[in-house]
């Protein structure tokens, strides 16, 4: 199953269509957003073409491949609108053999055991680090990348994680063994 990561979208319209383009491209099964679907929250900046409503609409157009964690900018009022589950703390994954724990990141992971991937937005920087055989990997943000990162996403298939800018370049390759 080839599935694509996304994080941090914070209701930008603009950069939304450039992830479900990326979407298309990639041939994914599954989208998997890891939180901050519809708002920027108080300390970032609006992002450029700032627009929940626009948003909603085109993820409710693919609702049906769409798996979604809550982030800490989500809330009650956006499952309201939207036609897939957004307030699910965690969500576990077992694709192709590996298991997989989906969280925001902005509150403390939960016990996993070795050979676990944990995927995490939040920080909107992009992350591939192992610690004590748990892998902890962040695709960065849609639309507020930081640290000088790009507007980004992840693929996952067959064991590697492909980090990919939303033009679909190539930025690191990281393969879980």
């Amino acid at each position: 199953m080839k599935l694509m990561i996304a994080s941090d979208i914070h209701g930008s319209a603009f950069f939304c269509k450039k992830m479900l383009k990326a979407f298309e491209y990639e041939h994914a099964e599954r989208l998997l957003l890891l939180g901050d679907v519809l708002y920027h929250g108080p300390r970032n900046d609006l992002p450029e073409g700032y627009a929940p409503k626009e948003v909603i609409s085109m993820l409710n157009g693919i609702k049906e491949s769409i798996i979604c964690v809550r982030g800490n900018c989500d809330t009650e009022v956006d499952q309201m609108v939207l036609g897939f589950p957004v307030l699910n703390e965690q969500v576990f994954l077992s694709i192709d053999g590996f298991e997989m724990l989906a969280v925001h990141g902005h509150k403390a992971f939960p016990a996993v055991k070795s050979k676990s991937i944990i995927l995490s937005g939040h920080t909107h920087v992009p992350k591939f680090v192992e610690e004590n055989g748990v892998f902890y990997l962040n695709p960065g943000s849609v639309s507020i990348p930081k640290e000088g990162s790009a507007h980004g996403y992840l693929v996952f298939e067959h064991g590697v994680f492909t980090h990919k800018d939303l033009d679909g370049n190539v930025l690191k390759t990281f393969e879980i063994k």
